[in-house]
C-alpha cells in the first residue's frame, strides 16, 4: 500500500471501524424508529414529521456551543460517551415495547437525545480527523469516510428494512443499540488526542474568550469567507429539500403504495449505493478538472434529476423516482468528499470544532426546518405537492456553489499557518 496513505495509520483504521458500526447503527434505526411509529403507534404525517424534527433539533439547541465545547475536549471521550449515549437510548425502545409500555412520546424522546449524541459524535470525529491523518491525507480519508457512509446507508437501511419486516423494527431497533456499543468499545484504542489549543481559544481558562466570543468566531470564520458560505448555503438547501421528503416516504411507501418496510430500506439503500458511487469518483474527477469545477458540473448536470423524485408511485414511476433518487445522492456523495476536504483545508486547528459545529448546525438546522415543513404541508396540502416542493430545492441547491469563486478553484488551498500537525499515533501497514 502506498506510504502515503491514510490506511498506514492505525488511529485512523480504528475510527473508520468504529464509524463503521455506528453508521450501520445509525441507519438501521433511520428505517426502524418512522417504521414503529407508523406501523405500531398509527402516527400521522405530522407526527412521524415531528419525530424527524426532533432527530435534528438538536444541532439548532446547541450546536453550535458544542462546537466549543468540543474545541476543549478530549475528542476519545466525547466519541466513546456519545456513542454509549445512543446505545443506552436505542435499547430502552424494544423494552418498552417488549413490556407493553412503548408510546409516540418516548420515541420522541429518543430522537430528541440521541440526536444530542450526534451532534458531539459528528463534530469531533470530523475534528479529530486532521489530527489523525494530517492534512495532506485529508480527501483520501475524507473519502474513505463518506464512502463509509454510503455503505452504511446500503447496509444499514437495506437491512434495518428486512430486520423490521421479518422480525418487527423493535428487533431492528435493538441490532441499532448493539452496533452503538460495539463502536464505544472500538473507539477505546484509540489514541487519546489533546485539545488542539490548550492554551488559545479552544481552551477554557483565565484570559481566554468566554464562550460567546469563541461561537462567534467560528461563524465569522464559515459566513466571513465566501467560499465556505458558498459551500455552507448549498448543502444546507440540500439538506433542506432532502428532509421535506424523506419524512414522507414511509407513509407514501405504507398506506399509499402498500409496499412492505423491505421495498423503503431498498428505497434508502439506492440512494446509498449513489454516495458510495460519488465519493470513490470524487478525487479522481477533482483531480483531472479541478476540485471547484469538479463540484460545479456536478451540481449542473445532477442536480435537475431532484424533480425525477415527485414522480414516485406506482409501477414504472416507482422506477423513475428511485434513478434520479441514485443520481441526486451521486452528487452528494462527490459533494461530500470535495466540500468537506475544502473546508478542512480553509480552517486552523483551534477553530476546526466551531468550524465543523458552524456547518452541523446550518445543515443539521435546515433538517430540522425541512422535517417541520415535511409534516406541517403533508398534512395541509398532500403528500405528492410537498414532494414536489422538496424536489424542486433539490434541483437547484446548487446555485451557490456554482455563483461562487469555488467554481474556477482547481486544487485545494494551502492549509493555514501553523494548521500541520503531525499524524497521531504510529504508521503501519493495514
Amino acid at each position: 500500500m502506498n506510504s502515503e496513505s491514510p490506511w498506514r495509520i492505525s488511529d485512523f483504521r480504528t475510527l473508520f471501524t468504529a464509524t463503521a458500526l455506528t453508521q450501520l447503527g445509525t441507519n438501521i434505526g433511520y428505517v426502524a424508529l418512522p417504521l414503529i411509529a407508523v406501523a405500531a403507534l398509527d402516527a400521522s404525517a405530522g407526527q412521524v414529521g415531528a419525530l424527524a424534527t426532533l432527530a435534528t433539533l438538536a444541532f439548532l439547541v446547541i450546536g453550535l456551543p458544542a462546537g466549543a465545547w468540543v474545541d476543549r475536549m478530549r475528542h476519545r471521550r466525547v466519541l466513546v460517551v456519545a456513542d454509549l449515549a445512543k446505545a443506552a437510548l436505542y435499547a430502552s425502545v424494544p423494552l418498552a415495547w417488549w413490556l407493553g409500555g412503548l408510546t409516540l412520546w418516548q420515541l420522541y424522546a429518543v430522537a430528541l437525545l440521541s440526536g444530542c449524541a450526534t451532534v458531539f459524535y459528528d463534530i469531533a470525529s470530523q475534528s479529530v480527523l486532521p489530527q489523525l491523518v494530517g492534512r495532506e491525507h485529508l480527501v483520501q480519508a475524507n473519502s474513505a469516510m463518506v464512502g463509509l457512509m454510503a455503505v452504511g446507508n446500503i447496509a444499514g437501511r437495506s437491512a434495518g428494512g428486512a430486520l423490521a419486516q421479518l422480525l418487527t423494527a423493535p428487533a431492528a431497533v435493538a441490532v441499532t443499540a448493539v452496533s452503538h456499543l460495539g463502536s464505544a468499545l472500538r473507539l477505546i484504542a484509540l489514541r487519546d488526542t489533546p485539545a488542539p489549543s490548550p492554551a488559545g481559544a479552544g481552551a477554557a481558562g483565565p484570559g481566554s474568550p468566554g464562550l460567546r466570543a469563541q461561537i462567534g468566531e467560528g461563524l465569522r470564520h464559515v459566513l466571513g469567507n465566501v467560499e465556505l458560505r458558498a459551500l455552507a448555503l448549498t448543502a444546507a438547501l440540500n439538506n433542506l429539500g432532502f428532509q421535506i421528503v424523506n419524512p414522507l416516504l414511509p407513509v407514501l411507501f405504507v398506506r399509499e403504495l402498500h409496499l412492505p418496510a423491505g421495498a423503503l430500506g431498498l428505497f434508502w439503500a439506492v440512494g446509498g449505493l449513489g454516495i458510495l458511487c460519488g465519493s470513490r469518483c470524487a478525487r479522481p474527477f477533482a483531480t483531472r478538472i479541478g476540485y471547484g469545477r469538479a463540484l460545479g458540473l456536478a451540481g449542473l448536470c445532477v442536480a435537475p434529476a431532484g424533480l425525477l423524485v415527485p414522480l414516485i408511485g406506482d409501477g414504472a414511476r416507482l422506477y423513475v423516482a428511485g434513478f434520479g433518487w441514485l443520481l441526486l445522492l451521486f452528487k452528494t456523495g462527490m459533494d461530500n468528499v470535495l466540500g468537506v476536504s475544502l473546508r478542512q483545508r480553509m480552517t486552523p486547528d483551534a477553530l476546526l470544532g466551531r468550524m465543523n459545529a458552524t456547518f452541523r448546525f446550518l445543515l443539521t438546522g435546515a433538517l430540522a426546518i425541512g422535517a417541520a415543513l415535511a409534516g406541517l404541508l403533508g398534512e395541509l396540502a398532500g403528500l405528492h405537492p410537498t414532494l414536489w416542493l422538496g424536489g424542486a430545492l433539490l434541483a437547484t441547491a446548487f446555485l451557490p456553489v456554482y455563483l461562487s469563486p469555488i467554481r474556477t478553484r482547481r486544487r485545494l488551498p494551502d492549509p493555514p499557518s501553523g494548521a500541520e500537525p503531525s499524524p497521531v499515533g504510529s504508521v503501519k501497514s493495514a
